[in-house]
């Protein structure tokens, strides 16, 4: 089994920054992605980005480029979401997942673990 925690929500004003932790422990695998994924009020979990533990450049939606960045720490098993300028429609619980391929899918289903989520809200 894979657990997933994520910490570093909160409420903040808009054009502020944050930075979502998700720390991995358990069972380990040689290929695999992680996602981060977020759900607003009365909206589906969408993808938000990801980065393949194999390297190369992580893959981010479209609201979000340029204002979120996605790293990781191979040491402490842990990814990380950059969030600058944040905006009230960023305001969603959100959530790391990791899936079992190489390469990073945008798709929720092929996720096979997922975190509790952390709440974020953005003011205006």
């Amino acid at each position: 089994q894979v657990q997933l925690v994520e910490s570093g929500g909160g409420l903040v004003q808009a054009g502020d920054s944050l930075r979502l932790s998700c720390a991995a422990s358990g069972r380990t695998f040689s290929k695999y992605a992680m996602g981060w994924f977020r759900q607003g009020p009365g909206n589906q979990r969408e993808f938000v980005g990801g980065i393949a533990w194999s390297g190369g450049r992580p893959d981010y939606a479209d609201s979000v480029e340029g204002r979120f960045t996605i790293s990781r720490d191979n040491v402490k098993n842990t990814v990380y979401l950059q969030m600058n300028s944040l905006k009230p429609e960023d305001t969603a619980v959100y959530y790391c997942a990791l899936s079992r391929t190489d390469w990073i899918p945008t798709l929720r289903r092929l996720y096979d673990y997922w975190g509790q989520g952390t709440q974020v809200t953005v003011s205006s």
